[in-house]
Protein backbone atom coordinates (compact mmCIF):
# COMPACT_ATOMS: atom_id res chain seq x y z
CA UNK A 1 0.00 0.00 0.00
CA UNK A 2 0.88 3.21 -0.53
CA UNK A 3 0.02 5.56 2.44
CA UNK A 4 0.56 8.72 1.45
CA UNK A 5 -0.24 10.10 -2.23
CA UNK A 6 -2.13 13.18 -3.77
CA UNK A 7 -5.35 11.47 -2.20
CA UNK A 8 -4.15 11.36 1.08
CA UNK A 9 -6.15 12.39 3.89
CA UNK A 10 -5.09 13.78 7.59
CA UNK A 11 -4.67 9.51 8.39
CA UNK A 12 -2.89 8.52 5.18
CA UNK A 13 -5.53 6.70 3.60
CA UNK A 14 -5.79 6.98 -0.46
CA UNK A 15 -8.41 7.11 -3.15
CA UNK A 16 -7.93 4.91 -5.34
CA UNK A 17 -7.87 5.76 -9.31
CA UNK A 18 -11.66 4.21 -9.45
CA UNK A 19 -13.04 7.23 -7.33
CA UNK A 20 -13.13 8.82 -3.45
CA UNK A 21 -12.72 5.85 -0.54
CA UNK A 22 -14.25 6.81 3.01
CA UNK A 23 -10.85 6.55 5.01
CA UNK A 24 -10.50 4.21 8.21
CA UNK A 25 -10.65 7.08 10.90
CA UNK A 26 -13.49 8.74 8.64
CA UNK A 27 -15.67 4.77 9.04
CA UNK A 28 -14.56 5.00 12.41
CA UNK A 29 -16.38 8.10 13.69
CA UNK A 30 -19.48 7.38 11.76
CA UNK A 31 -22.79 7.32 13.96
CA UNK A 32 -23.33 4.08 12.50
CA UNK A 33 -20.13 2.01 13.60
CA UNK A 34 -21.18 0.30 16.37
CA UNK A 35 -17.95 0.46 19.11
CA UNK A 36 -16.36 -3.21 18.20
CA UNK A 37 -16.12 -1.64 14.64
CA UNK A 38 -15.11 1.88 15.80
CA UNK A 39 -12.19 0.09 17.76
CA UNK A 40 -11.17 -1.97 14.84
CA UNK A 41 -11.45 0.39 12.15
CA UNK A 42 -9.66 3.31 14.15
CA UNK A 43 -6.73 1.00 15.09
CA UNK A 44 -6.45 -0.19 10.96
CA UNK A 45 -6.65 3.51 10.60
CA UNK A 46 -3.69 4.14 13.53
CA UNK A 47 -1.29 1.53 11.57
CA UNK A 48 -1.87 2.79 7.76
CA UNK A 49 -0.59 6.01 9.46
CA UNK A 50 2.32 5.02 11.52
CA UNK A 51 3.61 2.42 8.51
CA UNK A 52 3.09 5.76 6.60
CA UNK A 53 5.14 7.54 9.01
CA UNK A 54 8.12 4.78 9.23
CA UNK A 55 7.90 4.52 5.01
CA UNK A 56 8.73 8.05 5.21
CA UNK A 57 11.76 7.89 7.38
CA UNK A 58 13.07 5.03 6.67
CA UNK A 59 13.09 5.74 2.98
CA UNK A 60 16.12 4.52 0.94
CA UNK A 61 16.99 5.25 -3.19
CA UNK A 62 19.79 4.13 -5.20
CA UNK A 63 21.00 1.98 -2.36
CA UNK A 64 21.36 4.67 0.04
CA UNK A 65 19.74 5.22 3.19
CA UNK A 66 18.09 8.78 3.41
CA UNK A 67 17.32 10.67 6.63
CA UNK A 68 15.09 12.92 8.01
CA UNK A 69 16.84 16.26 7.53
CA UNK A 70 18.95 14.98 4.34
CA UNK A 71 20.00 16.34 1.46
CA UNK A 72 21.50 14.52 -1.14
CA UNK A 73 22.85 14.57 -4.17
CA UNK A 74 22.86 10.61 -5.81
CA UNK A 75 24.56 9.14 -8.88
CA UNK A 76 21.73 7.20 -11.32
CA UNK A 77 23.38 5.26 -13.65
CA UNK A 78 21.86 5.66 -16.89
CA UNK A 79 24.11 4.25 -19.64
CA UNK A 80 28.43 3.80 -20.89
CA UNK A 81 30.71 5.45 -23.00
CA UNK A 82 31.72 3.98 -25.88
CA UNK A 83 35.02 2.71 -23.69
CA UNK A 84 33.16 1.32 -20.60
CA UNK A 85 32.73 4.22 -18.08
CA UNK A 86 29.88 4.34 -16.13
CA UNK A 87 27.68 7.54 -17.00
CA UNK A 88 25.43 9.14 -14.43
CA UNK A 89 22.78 11.45 -14.17
CA UNK A 90 22.41 13.26 -10.58
CA UNK A 91 19.14 12.58 -8.86
CA UNK A 92 18.28 15.31 -6.17
CA UNK A 93 17.21 14.68 -2.72
CA UNK A 94 16.19 17.41 0.21
CA UNK A 95 14.29 14.95 3.08
CA UNK A 96 12.05 17.21 5.56
CA UNK A 97 12.61 16.91 9.36
CA UNK A 98 9.32 15.60 9.54
CA UNK A 99 7.66 12.62 7.41
CA UNK A 100 5.21 12.78 4.54
CA UNK A 101 4.41 12.17 1.30
CA UNK A 102 7.64 11.54 -1.70
CA UNK A 103 7.01 13.97 -4.07
CA UNK A 104 8.88 13.76 -7.67
CA UNK A 105 9.97 16.32 -10.23
CA UNK A 106 11.74 14.89 -13.71
CA UNK A 107 12.78 16.87 -16.42
CA UNK A 108 15.35 16.74 -19.40
CA UNK A 109 13.86 13.48 -21.07
CA UNK A 110 14.15 15.18 -24.29
CA UNK A 111 17.32 17.40 -24.14
CA UNK A 112 16.58 19.90 -26.09
CA UNK A 113 13.92 21.22 -23.86
CA UNK A 114 15.45 23.54 -20.67
CA UNK A 115 12.98 25.49 -19.16
CA UNK A 116 12.19 22.26 -16.81
CA UNK A 117 15.71 21.04 -16.06
CA UNK A 118 15.60 25.21 -14.34
CA UNK A 119 11.88 24.68 -12.79
CA UNK A 120 13.62 21.45 -11.26
CA UNK A 121 16.91 22.83 -10.25
CA UNK A 122 14.44 26.19 -8.39
CA UNK A 123 12.22 23.58 -6.63
CA UNK A 124 15.05 21.73 -5.39
CA UNK A 125 17.11 24.84 -4.16
CA UNK A 126 14.31 26.34 -2.90
CA UNK A 127 13.09 23.64 -0.55
CA UNK A 128 14.57 23.36 2.90
CA UNK A 129 14.65 20.20 5.20
CA UNK A 130 13.03 22.14 8.03
CA UNK A 131 10.65 23.57 6.09
CA UNK A 132 9.17 20.24 4.36
CA UNK A 133 7.43 18.01 5.60
CA UNK A 134 8.29 14.77 3.25
CA UNK A 135 10.31 14.01 0.46
CA UNK A 136 11.14 15.81 -2.78
CA UNK A 137 13.42 14.11 -5.20
CA UNK A 138 14.45 15.69 -8.44
CA UNK A 139 15.94 14.22 -11.77
CA UNK A 140 16.59 17.85 -13.50
CA UNK A 141 18.57 15.89 -16.44
CA UNK A 142 16.81 12.45 -17.09
CA UNK A 143 18.27 12.31 -21.06
CA UNK A 144 22.13 13.56 -20.21
CA UNK A 145 23.09 11.98 -23.67
CA UNK A 146 20.43 14.18 -25.38
CA UNK A 147 21.12 17.21 -23.33
CA UNK A 148 24.72 17.02 -23.81
CA UNK A 149 23.71 16.85 -27.87
CA UNK A 150 21.55 19.64 -27.50
CA UNK A 151 18.56 17.40 -28.95
CA UNK A 152 15.11 15.80 -28.63
CA UNK A 153 16.24 12.21 -29.10
CA UNK A 154 18.26 9.40 -27.44
CA UNK A 155 22.22 9.03 -29.85
CA UNK A 156 20.20 6.35 -31.61
CA UNK A 157 16.93 8.64 -32.58
CA UNK A 158 14.53 6.73 -30.73
CA UNK A 159 12.27 9.24 -28.07
CA UNK A 160 12.48 8.15 -24.57
CA UNK A 161 9.94 9.28 -23.68
CA UNK A 162 8.23 6.48 -25.34
CA UNK A 163 9.51 3.89 -23.63
CA UNK A 164 8.30 3.94 -19.64
CA UNK A 165 8.26 1.90 -17.75
CA UNK A 166 11.41 0.48 -19.64
CA UNK A 167 12.61 -3.19 -20.34
CA UNK A 168 16.12 -4.26 -18.49
CA UNK A 169 16.83 -6.12 -22.01
CA UNK A 170 15.82 -3.80 -24.55
CA UNK A 171 17.33 -0.47 -26.80
CA UNK A 172 19.21 1.55 -24.95
CA UNK A 173 16.39 4.11 -24.44
CA UNK A 174 13.96 1.12 -22.92
CA UNK A 175 17.03 0.45 -20.56
CA UNK A 176 17.49 4.19 -19.32
CA UNK A 177 13.52 4.16 -19.13
CA UNK A 178 13.87 1.36 -17.05
CA UNK A 179 16.31 2.45 -14.65
CA UNK A 180 14.56 5.64 -14.33
CA UNK A 181 11.07 3.96 -13.09
CA UNK A 182 12.23 1.30 -11.31
CA UNK A 183 14.95 2.88 -9.14
CA UNK A 184 13.46 6.34 -8.79
CA UNK A 185 9.84 6.73 -9.86
CA UNK A 186 8.87 3.63 -7.80
CA UNK A 187 9.60 5.11 -4.98
CA UNK A 188 7.65 8.29 -5.30
CA UNK A 189 3.93 8.82 -4.40
CA UNK A 190 3.11 11.65 -7.07
CA UNK A 191 4.92 12.89 -10.15
CA UNK A 192 5.30 16.31 -12.04
CA UNK A 193 7.36 15.83 -15.67
CA UNK A 194 8.20 18.70 -16.64
CA UNK A 195 7.95 19.05 -20.52
CA UNK A 196 8.26 22.32 -23.87
CA UNK A 197 7.43 22.50 -27.08
CA UNK A 198 9.03 20.83 -29.32
CA UNK A 199 10.62 21.66 -33.01
CA UNK A 200 10.29 24.83 -32.72
CA UNK A 201 6.50 25.15 -31.57
CA UNK A 202 5.89 26.70 -28.24
CA UNK A 203 3.32 26.12 -25.63
CA UNK A 204 1.18 27.69 -23.29
CA UNK A 205 1.87 26.92 -19.78
CA UNK A 206 -0.52 24.19 -19.13
CA UNK A 207 -0.76 20.71 -17.03
CA UNK A 208 -1.81 17.71 -18.91
CA UNK A 209 -2.66 14.31 -17.17
CA UNK A 210 -5.57 11.65 -17.12
CA UNK A 211 -8.06 13.49 -15.83
CA UNK A 212 -10.26 10.71 -15.50
CA UNK A 213 -8.47 9.51 -12.72
CA UNK A 214 -9.67 11.41 -8.99
CA UNK A 215 -6.18 11.87 -7.67
CA UNK A 216 -4.27 12.68 -10.86
CA UNK A 217 -7.20 15.48 -11.34
CA UNK A 218 -6.36 16.66 -7.41
CA UNK A 219 -3.09 17.59 -8.87
CA UNK A 220 -3.56 19.17 -11.84
CA UNK A 221 -6.29 21.57 -9.42
CA UNK A 222 -3.30 21.68 -6.68
CA UNK A 223 -0.58 23.09 -9.34
CA UNK A 224 -2.48 25.95 -10.19
CA UNK A 225 -1.74 26.23 -13.61
CA UNK A 226 -4.33 28.68 -15.93
CA UNK A 227 -5.33 25.29 -17.87
CA UNK A 228 -5.64 21.85 -17.49
CA UNK A 229 -5.76 19.60 -19.98
CA UNK A 230 -7.22 15.92 -20.47
CA UNK A 231 -4.53 13.91 -22.02
CA UNK A 232 -3.17 10.49 -20.45
CA UNK A 233 -0.45 10.01 -22.67
CA UNK A 234 0.66 8.18 -25.22
CA UNK A 235 1.66 4.36 -24.51
CA UNK A 236 5.43 4.52 -23.18
CA UNK A 237 5.10 8.39 -21.78
CA UNK A 238 6.58 8.80 -18.22
CA UNK A 239 3.19 10.54 -16.72
CA UNK A 240 0.83 7.53 -18.66
CA UNK A 241 3.38 4.46 -16.81
CA UNK A 242 3.43 6.38 -13.76
CA UNK A 243 -0.42 6.54 -13.48
CA UNK A 244 -0.74 3.05 -14.50
CA UNK A 245 1.47 1.90 -11.72
CA UNK A 246 -0.37 3.82 -9.44
CA UNK A 247 1.50 6.84 -8.91
CA UNK A 248 -0.59 9.93 -9.91
CA UNK A 249 1.55 11.98 -12.42
CA UNK A 250 1.03 15.21 -14.41
CA UNK A 251 3.22 17.09 -16.97
CA UNK A 252 3.81 20.83 -16.85
CA UNK A 253 4.27 22.24 -20.18
CA UNK A 254 5.86 25.84 -21.17
CA UNK A 255 7.51 27.81 -23.75
CA UNK A 256 9.85 26.71 -26.70
CA UNK A 257 12.79 24.32 -26.76
CA UNK A 258 16.54 25.42 -26.59
CA UNK A 259 15.37 28.71 -24.24
CA UNK A 260 15.15 29.60 -20.78
CA UNK A 261 11.95 31.70 -20.40
CA UNK A 262 11.75 33.35 -16.70
CA UNK A 263 8.10 33.50 -16.86
CA UNK A 264 7.64 29.61 -17.87
CA UNK A 265 10.31 28.91 -15.38
CA UNK A 266 8.54 31.11 -12.49
CA UNK A 267 4.98 29.72 -12.95
CA UNK A 268 6.46 25.87 -13.13
CA UNK A 269 8.08 26.33 -9.71
CA UNK A 270 5.22 27.99 -8.27
CA UNK A 271 3.22 25.35 -9.70
CA UNK A 272 5.22 23.12 -7.23
CA UNK A 273 5.17 24.91 -4.48
CA UNK A 274 1.64 25.19 -4.66
CA UNK A 275 1.66 21.36 -4.79
CA UNK A 276 3.82 20.89 -2.32
CA UNK A 277 1.04 22.77 0.00
CA UNK A 278 -1.74 21.12 -0.92
CA UNK A 279 -0.05 17.62 -0.66
CA UNK A 280 0.42 18.97 2.96
CA UNK A 281 4.49 18.89 2.59
CA UNK A 282 5.01 22.74 3.10
CA UNK A 283 2.81 25.49 5.26
CA UNK A 284 1.00 27.58 2.72
CA UNK A 285 2.58 31.08 2.40
CA UNK A 286 -0.54 32.17 0.55
CA UNK A 287 -3.77 31.02 0.71
CA UNK A 288 -4.19 31.71 -3.22
CA UNK A 289 -4.36 28.76 -5.71
CA UNK A 290 -5.98 29.82 -8.64
CA UNK A 291 -8.69 27.35 -10.28
CA UNK A 292 -7.44 26.24 -14.07
CA UNK A 293 -10.12 25.86 -16.65
CA UNK A 294 -10.09 22.65 -17.91
CA UNK A 295 -9.82 21.36 -21.33
CA UNK A 296 -10.97 17.44 -22.21
CA UNK A 297 -9.91 17.56 -25.79
CA UNK A 298 -7.26 19.34 -28.23
CA UNK A 299 -6.50 18.94 -31.66
CA UNK A 300 -3.42 20.22 -33.88
CA UNK A 301 -4.53 21.85 -37.25
CA UNK A 302 -1.97 21.29 -40.30
CA UNK A 303 -0.98 23.06 -43.02
CA UNK A 304 -2.09 21.77 -46.02
CA UNK A 305 0.37 23.75 -48.63
CA UNK A 306 4.29 24.21 -48.13
CA UNK A 307 5.80 27.59 -48.01
CA UNK A 308 6.65 30.32 -45.17
CA UNK A 309 4.19 30.21 -42.33
CA UNK A 310 2.60 33.43 -40.80
CA UNK A 311 0.88 32.87 -37.81
CA UNK A 312 -1.78 35.87 -37.11
CA UNK A 313 -3.33 33.38 -33.89
CA UNK A 314 -1.23 33.88 -30.67
CA UNK A 315 -0.76 31.46 -27.73
CA UNK A 316 -4.38 32.20 -25.73
CA UNK A 317 -6.51 33.64 -28.05
CA UNK A 318 -10.16 32.02 -28.05
CA UNK A 319 -11.09 31.36 -31.54
CA UNK A 320 -13.95 30.29 -33.58
CA UNK A 321 -14.96 27.72 -35.93
CA UNK A 322 -13.34 28.95 -39.27
CA UNK A 323 -11.86 31.78 -37.94
CA UNK A 324 -7.94 32.33 -40.02
CA UNK A 325 -5.30 31.22 -37.82
CA UNK A 326 -2.50 32.13 -40.49
CA UNK A 327 -0.87 31.87 -43.56
CA UNK A 328 1.59 29.97 -45.62
CA UNK A 329 2.65 31.68 -48.52
CA UNK A 330 5.20 30.58 -51.08
CA UNK A 331 8.18 32.42 -51.26
CA UNK A 332 8.80 32.41 -55.16
CA UNK A 333 5.56 32.57 -56.98
CA UNK A 334 3.82 34.53 -53.49
CA UNK A 335 0.76 32.28 -53.89
CA UNK A 336 -1.39 32.59 -50.47
CA UNK A 337 -3.82 30.04 -48.40
CA UNK A 338 -5.05 30.36 -45.64
CA UNK A 339 -4.94 28.25 -42.17
CA UNK A 340 -8.61 28.53 -40.60
CA UNK A 341 -9.56 26.32 -37.35
CA UNK A 342 -11.84 23.20 -37.63
CA UNK A 343 -13.67 24.22 -34.19
CA UNK A 344 -13.99 26.76 -31.20
CA UNK A 345 -11.70 26.88 -28.74
CA UNK A 346 -8.52 27.83 -27.27
CA UNK A 347 -5.01 28.22 -28.29
CA UNK A 348 -2.45 25.86 -26.17
CA UNK A 349 0.37 25.16 -29.14
CA UNK A 350 1.69 27.41 -32.00
CA UNK A 351 4.38 26.73 -34.40
CA UNK A 352 6.74 29.76 -34.65
CA UNK A 353 7.06 31.11 -38.18
CA UNK A 354 9.00 29.06 -40.30
CA UNK A 355 9.39 27.08 -43.59
CA UNK A 356 6.51 24.30 -43.47
CA UNK A 357 5.24 21.37 -45.21
CA UNK A 358 1.83 19.89 -45.90
CA UNK A 359 0.12 17.72 -42.91
CA UNK A 360 2.86 19.84 -40.38
CA UNK A 361 0.86 20.71 -36.69
CA UNK A 362 0.44 24.38 -37.23
CA UNK A 363 -1.78 24.93 -33.81
CA UNK A 364 -3.15 23.52 -30.79
CA UNK A 365 -6.62 23.88 -30.12
CA UNK A 366 -8.28 22.68 -26.94
CA UNK A 367 -11.76 22.51 -26.64
CA UNK A 368 -14.55 22.30 -23.47
CA UNK A 369 -16.68 19.63 -25.49
CA UNK A 370 -18.02 16.86 -22.69
CA UNK A 371 -15.65 14.06 -22.59
CA UNK A 372 -16.81 10.51 -23.67
CA UNK A 373 -15.70 8.56 -20.79
CA UNK A 374 -15.58 5.43 -22.57
CA UNK A 375 -13.16 6.57 -25.66
CA UNK A 376 -9.55 7.58 -25.87
CA UNK A 377 -9.42 11.54 -26.99
CA UNK A 378 -10.20 11.48 -30.67
CA UNK A 379 -6.59 10.39 -32.76
CA UNK A 380 -6.23 8.12 -35.69
CA UNK A 381 -4.57 4.79 -34.27
CA UNK A 382 -1.93 3.23 -35.95
CA UNK A 383 0.37 0.53 -35.34
CA UNK A 384 3.06 1.80 -33.56
CA UNK A 385 6.80 1.99 -34.80
CA UNK A 386 8.44 2.13 -31.48
CA UNK A 387 10.30 -1.25 -29.84
CA UNK A 388 8.97 0.82 -26.25
CA UNK A 389 5.16 -0.34 -27.11
CA UNK A 390 3.85 -4.10 -26.18
CA UNK A 391 3.63 -5.90 -29.04
CA UNK A 392 -0.06 -5.51 -30.13
CA UNK A 393 -0.60 -2.12 -28.84
CA UNK A 394 -1.59 0.69 -30.80
CA UNK A 395 0.05 4.21 -30.42
CA UNK A 396 -1.50 7.59 -31.01
CA UNK A 397 -1.29 9.31 -34.24
CA UNK A 398 2.46 11.04 -34.62
CA UNK A 399 2.10 14.62 -32.28
CA UNK A 400 4.31 17.09 -31.89
CA UNK A 401 3.90 16.29 -28.12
Amino acid sequence: AREFSACSGPDGARAGSGGSRESGLESALRMDANPSQRLALLALASLTLWAGIARAQGLELLGQPIAPGDQRRLPLPVSETFVGEEASTPVIVVAGTLPGPVLCLTAGIHGDELNGIEVVRRSLDRSKPDELKGTLIGIPIVNLAAFRRSTRYMPDRRDLNRFFPGRPRGSSAARLAHSVFERVIRSCDALVDVHSGSFHRTNLPQVRGDLRRPEVLKLARAFGSEIAIHNEGRFGTLRRAASEAGIPAITYEAGEPMRFQTDEIERGVRGVERMLVQLGMRVAKSDETPAPALYYRARWIRVDDGGILASRAKLGDVVKANQVLGTVFDPISNEKSTIRSSHQGRVIGIALDQLVMPGFAAFHIATDEPMDGSANPPAAMLPTVDEGASVGRTEFEERPD
